[in-house]
């Protein structure tokens, strides 16, 4: 004798193999404490060498405040200028440099938003791990120079932990 099936029971025939294999919560791969100040102190010594006072603020991929470091005469609204320009990057996933063209669009007009060089997402096997913000230096291409050398320091180090 055939049963009656009901709208739910039919639903959820259909949707169970769907649940089965999507998951119910991803995984996030974090910065460590450890690992932000490295990049932070990085793009300070950078800058130190070229005799430039700079911020450096890194930030996870939700653009949330880390490690902010500024230095001993660094002036005080670079410390905000290098959070923003983190910000950006990790929100955008891509280096500030390259937002320069959405910089007078309505994007660019948001608050909180440095479309300016000197910013630089931090990934390790294609996953964004977070996002360093250089601000100080005379030009925004060496605070861009400066971001970098931080993340160099602690590059192969990821790359090898994302395998």
């Amino acid at each position: 004798m055939l049963k009656r099936i009901t709208t739910t029971t039919l639903l959820l025939l259909i949707t169970l193999p769907t649940l089965a294999e999507t998951p119910l919560t991803v995984s996030v791969q974090r910065l460590s404490m450890e690992t932000a100040l490295t990049i932070a102190q990085g793009a300070v010594a950078s800058c130190r060498k070229q005799g430039i006072q700079i911020a450096a603020t890194v930030v996870d991929r939700n653009g949330v405040v880390q490690v902010q470091l500024r230095d001993t005469i660094a002036a005080p609204i670079t410390a905000r200028i290098s959070r923003q320009k983190a910000f950006t990057a990790a929100n955008f996933n891509a280096a500030t440099s390259a937002l320069g063209d959405r910089a007078n669009s309505p994007i660019g007009r948001v608050k909180g938003l440095v479309m300016a060089a000197g910013g630089l997402p931090i990934q390790a096997g294609g996953t964004l791990l977070g996002a360093v913000g250089v601000s100080g230096a005379p030009s925004g291409k060496t605070d861009e120079v400066c971001a970098q050398a931080g993340i160099d320091r602690v590059q192969d180090d990821l790359e090898m932990g994302s395998l």
